[in-house]
């Protein structure tokens, strides 16, 4: 029985029970043959639901128990008679009609179904109710081609573009036609725009292969602004959040009500997308909506807007949002701090460094200042620190830090006392902070930088601080030759081939300018071998450098060579998977 049916029982059920007695008992009945039902004693349960009918010939919960139970014992042709003489009595039914149809189909009699299914629809001419139906018992039957022939038959008899598209999109989407699913939900947004969520929810499931070619069915030039936002989401839920604000931005004009509400829901879902271009994206879109409504909203979300483009390194859109915001007094309390804050922000990544030092250290004076939280101050402090170690000012980096003794704070601490060479001390701060400092990627950072310390094993060494402050500093090619000199110098079994791995990483990361280097110093790290972790991840980083390079043959060699060397190692399961992708690129002879 379809889900259709079952929800139709329940209301049906419902419907039917009252305060007469003999329906009361009926309905306990009823109640019998679906436990019946649920044990498997499908006899017993038709039993009771033909007693049911003798009695009262439309019961609809009962005929529907039929519907379920008869296919069971082979029996379905003895439902029907009791459905036709049940619509002759309520011949207005939907609900029988639609029964009567899925009868036919059950029953494999295509050409009953198709009489009843046309009188069906000449008795109540502009309704799509007998074409649904119809379809849908050809689909339950797996009968595909025959049912978008009867929802397109249907599309035509009522005139309408959009008719039946719901039905439509479901049934390619079982064939797994994402492309005409693509167009039939675009229909199906335009004519009943509530039904976004659901259209975003199904074809969100497309495989990773077929979405560009959805994508591409909503940006086409004709394409009406519901169907357009259902494109926006769906490539706000694969990961493509500017791909979504080019699509979505062109269905804002004019201003209107419905725009208004569409992009509110368009900011909440990118603040899914914890990628810079998410935040920047979805800080667009609440500047949009500041637009669209009336203080003090509008006001909150432009300071909400700034934080979000900032996040996601747009300063330039950052800027015009603050430049909008109205923050005198009349202006609500919380969005004059936000953009208080976000005007520092703005400043620190202008490199006004000085300015916003100051403007911090006359916070308790100013208005402004005042109106700064505890956790807004110790968060600029932060970025100015991190931008003063941008410049190589490590001084100046801690002080901006001051007396602050959160986590985050010695974190930073840490960073600043590495880059000193300071290694002891370094290594004391990035454990004091723990995983909480920070998102996971940061944790994972200071965890990888306190094994490799651990590795090199020494208190103090200037020059690997200065090799890292070089890092730090955004000089990559810089950062791997202080590395090298660096590697080279320590003991090989102290700290060596964690010191070249790690400059072999940075190299990898630059891509092709620099995958030569990366992979000499790869090769260099598994040559050292020891015990520790970096050969492994040696090999495994240099796998992934040759399948980048379409090497797949050398790349299998060394994933072999790590997954035999190293069994144990946490790098195999990657290696495995690696293994597997590597001996799916080489051509077979």
């Amino acid at each position: 029985m379809s889900r259709r049916a079952s929800g139709l029982a329940i209301l049906a059920m419902a419907v039917g029970l009252s305060a007469d007695p003999g329906r009361v008992a009926r309905g306990q009945a009823l109640s019998q043959g679906y436990e019946l039902e649920r044990a498997g004693r499908y006899a017993d349960a038709a039993a009771l639901y033909f007693g049911t009918l003798r009695v009262d010939p439309v019961n609809v919960p009962a005929l529907l128990g039929l519907e379920r139970v008869l296919p069971s014992l082979s029996r379905v042709a003895e439902l029907l008679p009791l459905v036709q003489g049940a619509r002759a009595r309520a011949p207005q039914s939907g609900v029988l009609r639609g029964l009567e149809l899925r009868v036919w189909a059950v029953m494999n009699e295509p050409d009953s179904l198709a009489a009843a299914a046309r009188r069906w629809a000449d008795s109540v001419p502009g309704s799509d109710a007998p074409y649904r139906e119809w379809g849908l018992a050809l689909a339950d039957r797996r009968l595909f081609d025959e049912a978008r022939r009867v929802f397109l038959l249907g599309r035509r008899a009522l005139g309408s573009e959009g008719a039946l598209a719901v039905e439509l999109a479901e049934l390619e989407e079982r064939t797994a036609n994402w492309e005409a699913a693509a167009r039939e939900w675009g229909r199906a947004v335009a004519r009943a725009p509530d039904q976004l969520p659901n259209a975003a929810s199904q074809l969100g499931e497309a495989p990773a292969a077929q979405r560009d070619r959805v994508a591409r069915v909503f940006a086409a030039p004709d394409v009406p602004p519901p169907a357009r936002r259902l494109g926006a989401e769906l490539l706000l839920a694969w990961g493509r959040p500017g791909d979504a604000w080019a699509l979505f931005e062109p269905t804002l004009a004019p201003p209107s009500s419905d725009a208004q509400t569409a992009l509110r829901r368009f900011a909440d879902l990118a603040g899914t997308v914890a990628t810079p271009e998410g935040h920047r994206v979805r800080g667009l879109a609440l500047t949009r909506w500041a637009d669209l409504v009336p203080s003090p909203l509008a006001e909150r979300a432009r300071a909400e807007a700034v934080r979000e483009l900032l996040t996601g390194g747009d300063r330039a859109a950052a800027r015009l949002a603050l430049d909008r915001l109205v923050v005198d007094t009349a202006g609500p309390a919380d969005a004059r701090a936000m953009a208080d804050a976000g005007l520092l922000e703005v400043l620190i990544a202008d490199g006004q460094l000085d300015v916003v030092e100051r403007r911090l250290a006359d916070a308790a004076e100013s208005a402004a200042g005042r109106r700064l939280s505890g956790d807004d101050r110790a968060a600029l402090r932060l970025a100015l620190a991190r931008a003063r170690i941008a410049r190589g000012e490590l001084d100046r980096a801690a002080a901006a830090l001051g007396d602050d003794s959160s986590v985050a704070a010695i974190a930073q601490r840490g960073w600043i006392a590495l880059y000193r060479g300071d290694l002891s001390g370094a290594t004391q701060a990035f454990r004091t902070a723990g995983p909480f400092a920070g998102g996971r990627a940061a944790s994972t950072e200071r965890t990888a930088m306190v094994a490799l310390l651990m590795e090199v094993g020494v208190d103090s060494s200037p020059e690997l601080g200065a090799a890292l402050l070089t890092l730090a500093r955004g000089d990559s090619a810089g950062a791997i030759l202080a590395l090298r000199r660096v590697g080279g110098r320590l003991p090989a079994d102290r700290g060596r081939g964690e010191v070249l791995l790690l400059a072999g990483q940075i190299a990898a990361r630059r891509g092709p300018p620099l995958d030569s280097i990366a992979a000499v110093l790869f090769a260099e790290t598994v040559r050292l071998g020891g015990p520790g972790a970096a050969p492994a991840a040696a090999d495994l980083d240099w796998a992934r450098l040759l399948l980048r390079q379409g090497r797949a043959a050398e790349a299998v060699q060394r994933l072999e060579h790590l997954i035999l060397t190293y069994p144990e190692s946490a790098f195999v399961p990657d290696a495995r998977r690696e293994l597997e992708r590597a001996r799916g690129a080489i051509p077979k002879s």
